[in-house]
């Protein structure tokens, strides 16, 4: 490799197929015409070179924010590349110009769940350190230490997060912590961490780590000192195994777990939930059977403007076998949406309608009144349409529908992950998320209609001559 710092390396215009993004994005979406032409126009010191320019083939999310942060926090799911850019990360804090010259950090920690993980996945995996460091640049490892040390005297060590107290002497002035959402003792260790983050004029770290529930990573995201990037698993799917993405993809596309392990999203719990991520999880069905009766349900929002709340739209159908106590539902879509204008979600709403064969439009009119039947009829002036009035709060109404739930008796299609995540944080207490648990209000009153009010009005024929 030269000894000097390369230069980034672009497709010349006059070669840009229409449509393409810059940088590695274009090339390897380029046809094979267009890739052949471009690697012949480099010379053999600009390819042996090319590989090692991973500014010129990261995806966003892989490159460090700008600006004053302590905390980098990359959340991806499985296969995202985040192991690629914490170890990159790594390689831009201690390499400098040349291969003997200083880079920003010399003494970094790395932190893994383990220490056998920490090793073959940060130091020697596929996408470790030893493999995208450039040859005159690869740093030694040094066994009996635990220590990688470039040429320029840079070093770093490897640490397990079970063992915090490993971390309470040395010092560092760039960390890079793997997986921090899976460590089983992760508030000691990063903790220690921080005392141990403490050299040159900026100390760092970078975390890489798949989403889980965890009150410690919840925190660190909510600092002002933190920034965050994303990326589903989808983001790298140039680099994955098409089978792989196929079946992922069909096995937990839409659930609780595919949403956490393959589009990277934090998904929030609180204690005392009216419903549960795992309870949510186990009520999804692939297939929905011939349904009685549909309807959809809407929470209008209380105004209609850029900033309102959303309207919540939620479609629900039953299958009604036996007495109303037995009957079954499906939630087959939520269609919820911001709307600027009162018939934006009147249109949604009636188009969801439509797209179901829903007999009847459900509308909560408490903030709305006559205006919410108007607005509606304004769009279709034939809609079958019933007004209810909550007389009960929030909490009230959704409890006998969490029982429904309790009962095995409701049902979800896949693809419902923000109507999911709103209810898993609705609770005795109250909704504990932001803003109006709409979505929430829709579903209640689509199984309200559907179920509760059904079983009310039910009685049993009373048996006389006995």
């Amino acid at each position: 490799m030269p000894n000097s710092e390369p230069t980034q390396m672009k497709m010349p215009s006059t070669m840009t197929p229409s449509g393409m993004t810059s940088g590695a994005g274009l090339i390897a979406s380029a046809k094979a015409s267009w890739q052949k032409q471009f690697l012949e126009m480099l010379t053999p010191e600009q390819l042996a070179t090319l590989p090692y320019l991973f500014d010129f083939w990261a995806m966003p999310h892989q490159i460090a924010p700008s600006g004053d942060w302590r905390t980098w926090v990359i959340l991806g799911g499985r296969g995202a590349g985040k192991t690629r850019a914490g170890a990159e990360w790594v390689r831009r804090m201690v390499e400098g110009a040349l291969p003997h010259a200083p880079g920003a950090a010399r003494r970094v920690a790395l932190v893994g769940e383990t220490m056998d993980q920490a090793r073959e996945v940060m130091v020697f995996g596929d996408s470790g350190i030893l493999s995208v460091c450039p040859p005159d640049r690869r740093p030694e490892w040094i066994a009996g230490r635990r220590l990688l040390v470039w040429p320029n005297g840079a070093e770093a060590q490897v640490f397990s997060a079970h063992d915090p107290d490993s971390l309470r002497g040395p010092q560092f002035d760039a960390v890079w912590a793997d997986e921090l959402a899976k460590w089983r003792r992760g508030d000691e260790a990063w903790d220690m961490l921080q005392f141990a983050l403490r050299l040159g004029d900026s100390p760092r770290a970078c975390v890489t780590t798949t989403p889980r529930k965890s009150q410690m990573l919840s925190d660190l995201l909510e600092r002002d000192t933190t920034v965050v990037t994303h990326a589903a698993t989808q983001a790298n799917r140039a680099n994955l195994a098409d089978s792989f993405l196929k079946e992922i993809e069909g096995r937990y596309g839409g659930t609780s777990l595919g949403r956490q392990e393959m589009e990277g999203v934090m998904l929030t719990e609180v204690e005392g939930a009216l419903w549960s991520s795992a309870d949510l999880a186990g009520c999804q069905v692939g297939e929905v059977s011939a349904l009685d009766r549909i309807v959809v349900a809407i929470d209008p929002p209380g105004t209609s403007h850029a900033g309102s709340d959303q309207c919540g739209i939620v479609v629900a159908g039953v299958v009604m076998t036996g007495s109303p106590h037995d009957w079954r539902a499906v939630v087959l879509e939520d269609a919820s949406m911001s709307a600027a204008r009162p018939t934006a979600w009147a249109e949604a709403a009636i188009a969801a309608m439509r797209r179901h064969g829903a007999d009847r439009l459900v509308a909560e009119v408490n903030q709305g009144g006559d205006m919410v039947e108007a607005v509606l009829r304004g769009v279709d002036g034939m809609v079958p349409y019933r007004s209810v009035h909550a007389s009960k709060g929030k909490v009230a109404r959704a409890e006998p529908i969490a029982a429904l739930y309790e009962q095995g008796r409701v049902s979800h299609v896949r693809g419902l992950s923000d109507l999911e995540d709103q209810m898993a944080q609705m609770t005795s207490r109250g909704f504990e998320g932001k803003g109006s648990p709409d979505r929430v209000d829709a579903l209640v009153w689509a199984l309200y209609d559907l179920m509760i009010e059904p079983a009310a009005k039910w009685r049993k024929p009373s048996i006389r001559g006995l």
